[in-house]
């Protein structure tokens, strides 16, 4: 006879419930990391739909590897590395990697003053959303994971040099999009 969860549950509860393969546990996890996670999801995809196809392939991921997870680690950093994980092999399942010549890329500037300030966080994702998966990958992992050139090349199978041109690249273009969000609204 399996036990439910009771309303003061603990972490490791819900973790061991998981493990069980308890429907009820495992649908509460999905619902306290859906919206932290699917933000990160948004970051690595074209669109809400291929987001929710990395999403839901993570979750499998997570549901299936539960029994990894180590007490004492932060069980939300573990299921935010699942997903990009997921989201590098959606990345390498969909799309060729296009290698750019990074001598283009130190060519490239701007003299636009700070679009950033003038725009909200939905029109960032969308700024985003609108790179190419090999932009977009390498700024994402740059960016906002933290990775270093040489864990990108290594994880996205490409050079560090075609990761920085990248990059390069990929911030002009959020530069250039944003900067002209700011211009349609009269900054």
């Amino acid at each position: 006879m399996e036990l439910a969860l009771n309303l003061n549950y603990e972490e490791n509860d819900l973790i061991e419930a998981c493990i069980r393969k308890d429907r009820d546990a495992q649908q509460l996890l999905y619902k306290e990391h859906y919206s932290k996670l699917m933000g990160v999801c948004l970051r690595y995809s074209n669109n809400k739909d291929d987001a929710l196809d990395i999403l839901h392939e993570g979750f499998i991921k997570v549901f299936r590897n539960i029994s990894k997870y180590q007490s004492g680690t932060s069980l939300s950093a573990w299921m935010r590395r699942i997903m990009v994980n997921t989201a590098i092999d959606f990345y390498r399942k969909n799309v060729r990697r296009r290698t750019e010549n990074l001598d283009t890329a130190y060519n490239i500037s701007s003299n636009s003053p700070d679009a950033l300030s003038q725009v909200t966080e939905k029109e960032i994702l969308l700024a985003i959303q609108t790179l190419s998966p090999a932009y977009r990958s390498v700024f994402n992992l740059y960016v906002i994971e933290g990775f270093s050139h040489k864990e990108i090349a290594n994880e996205l199978g490409i050079t560090e040099s075609t990761s920085r041109s990248n990059l390069v690249k990929a911030r002009h273009k959020l530069r250039a999009i944003l900067a002209a969000k700011s211009i349609t609204y009269g900054e």
